[in-house]
């Protein structure tokens, strides 16, 4: 059963505080967190990802970034990260969230690379597979929740 889903990329600026609304948005009844493996922790979201999200109707001002932590990672059930890589690190800092640990783009064999810093096109981009990558993990966690 998914009670709980943590969703996770580097900063927690940018794609991990887009994907947790949106999937907050389409599942109601569950929890959706966000962290960064290397957050700047209070910090607010990026302004280009709060101008994007909006316009997709998400309200993501208020966020503000955490730090991953043992906590977080023992009380999700399913761990969302945006690349490859932050999976594996995720897995290496936290062995026991092996098998609950996955990429947003899992399904469609993508990862998200992050917009930090670059063209407003890129955190359009981004939006549309995380979206993509949403889009695909709705409907299962739907059937474990």
């Amino acid at each position: 059963m998914i009670k709980t889903i943590l969703v996770v990329c580097v900063g927690n600026i940018c794609r991990s505080p887009v994907a947790q609304y949106l999937i907050d948005r389409e599942i109601g009844d569950v929890t959706v967190l966000s962290a960064g493996l290397d957050a700047v922790v209070g910090s607010a979201p990026d302004l280009s990802a709060v101008r994007v999200a909006a316009e997709f109707g998400l309200e993501i001002a208020a966020h503000r970034a955490q730090q991953l932590n043992a906590g977080l990672v023992s009380g999700a059930d399913l761990i969302l990260a945006m690349e490859a890589t932050q999976k594996h690190e995720i897995m290496r800092r936290h062995p026991g969230a092996s098998g609950k640990v996955f990429r947003l783009g899992e399904i469609g064999r993508f990862d998200v690379p992050d917009p930090y810093k670059k063209p407003i096109d890129e955190f359009y981009d981004a939006f549309e597979l995380i979206r993509r990558g949403v889009d695909a993990w709705v409907p299962r966690i739907k059937a474990l929740a």
